[in-house]
């Protein structure tokens, strides 16, 4: 369960992240790649509905799962919180967090855990609240992990639901798409 401290000003600046196109995704290698994962994380964790590509999910044998911006910046978060011992059910719940707030007030949001609960601050005076009340070990400011994926994922061709290939800022052909598809992937 993550207790919510109440709705202050904002840590960082919104204005300051980039947003990236609606429905553009990245395949399961790059987001394992941009998230520092491994490609059997991401696949048991979509199997099991922790994180789950919301641009096209896997639909049998030989398809591809496309993960949005969102979904990449989720998975290294979920990472960041496995890494300092954070249970997977306590996980889970953050991520139902972070997928209520929608991408727009991720960038405004700070992670604060104690190892055994979570809990959001959106203001430095909650960060300070929680860390002098004992309850802070370690924190994750989701706006700077948003410009750590950003930075990864724009070394990436992007794609479309469709299958065309985003690559900055224009459409490629299908020759192209699948020579930057292969060369992103190995």
């Amino acid at each position: 369960m993550i207790p919510s401290t109440g709705h202050q000003e904002s840590l960082f600046d919104a204005k300051e992240l980039n947003r990236l196109p609606e429905g553009v995704g990245y395949r399961g290698a790059v987001a394992c790649s941009a998230a520092g994962i491994s490609y059997r994380q991401l696949d048991y964790w979509a199997r099991t509905g922790l994180i789950e590509p919301t641009i096209r999910p896997a639909q049998g044998s030989g398809s591809q799962r496309l993960y949005s911006f969102t979904d990449v910046l989720v998975l290294k978060v979920i990472k960041r919180l496995l890494d300092t011992g954070v249970s997977l059910q306590n996980i889970r719940s953050a991520v139902e967090l972070l997928r209520d707030r929608g991408s727009q007030d991720l960038s405004n949001l700070t992670l604060i855990s104690d190892g055994a609960t979570v809990y959001e601050c959106t203001s430095d005076d909650e960060v300070i609240d929680l860390v002098r009340g004992g309850q802070g070990v370690f924190g994750i400011a989701v706006g700077s992990v948003w410009k750590e994926v950003e930075g990864s994922l724009a070394e990436f061709p992007a794609e479309t639901a469709e299958g065309n290939i985003i690559m900055t800022d224009r459409v490629i052909d299908e020759l192209a798409s699948r020579r930057a598809v292969r060369d992103a992937i190995a």
